[in-house]
């Protein structure tokens, strides 16, 4: 065989196999068929489709994907601590978490409202401008102005339950949560009335 034949077949059997390589890299594409079934456990606390009716359990529909899957494994690890969802967590494999999570964004997130007149004000302005004095940043620059969030960085927010929304500011705050450094320096400099300002408002976004 010619030299630059040889090369030419080499450099045909490199390409097919980085090619194969990169596939089996690549997860499997979610099931969410299964990721239906396995959430089924999960809808007594969560809704049916992920629309919670219990303000202290989190609405999930909607949510992207790649934070469900975190958070699934850091409960699981215990890195994010909560005895009932460790319990959960530990159960699922990651292709479950990802079938689970990919099957949750598929759902269509039901709007919430705020409730406290009083706040709403308050809670916009931090929402939107943060509080300048004690360097707190504005919500929107990282969940964005309508609390869609950014895919893969920053969760979906719009429409949470406020009082799951505050108990998890309180948990940042107080060091009880600690899976998020960012979400800690913020909440530690945020007082109650904020904290409950801003959750109310996060709620009602549209």
């Amino acid at each position: 065989m010619k030299p630059f034949a040889s090369f030419l077949l080499l450099a045909l059997f490199s390409t097919a196999a980085l090619a194969a390589d990169n596939k089996a890299a690549q997860p499997a594409k979610p099931d969410l068929v299964k990721g239906e079934a396995s959430f089924a456990v999960c809808a007594a606390c969560h809704g049916a489709d992920g629309n919670s009716t219990t303000p202290a359990n989190p609405s999930l529909a909607q949510q992207h994907p790649e934070y469900l899957v975190k958070q699934l494994q850091e409960f699981k690890s215990g890195k994010r601590d909560n005895a009932i969802m460790k319990g959960f967590a530990s159960a699922l494999s990651d292709e479950d978490m990802r079938n689970i999570a990919f099957w949750l964004a598929s759902k269509k997130a039901k709007d919430g409202a705020a409730k406290d007149k009083k706040l709403v004000t308050l809670g916009e302005r931090i929402y939107r401008g943060g509080i300048a004095d004690r360097q707190i940043a504005a919500c929107a620059g990282c969940h964005s102005p309508n609390g869609a969030g950014i895919p893969a960085q920053y969760p979906r927010l719009k429409g949470q339950h406020a009082d799951y929304t505050a108990a998890q500011l309180v948990a940042f705050r107080d060091g009880v949560r600690a899976n998020n450094a960012q979400m800690r320096d913020v909440a530690a400099k945020m007082n109650d009335r904020e904290i409950k300002a801003v959750s109310d408002y996060i709620a009602g976004l549209r």
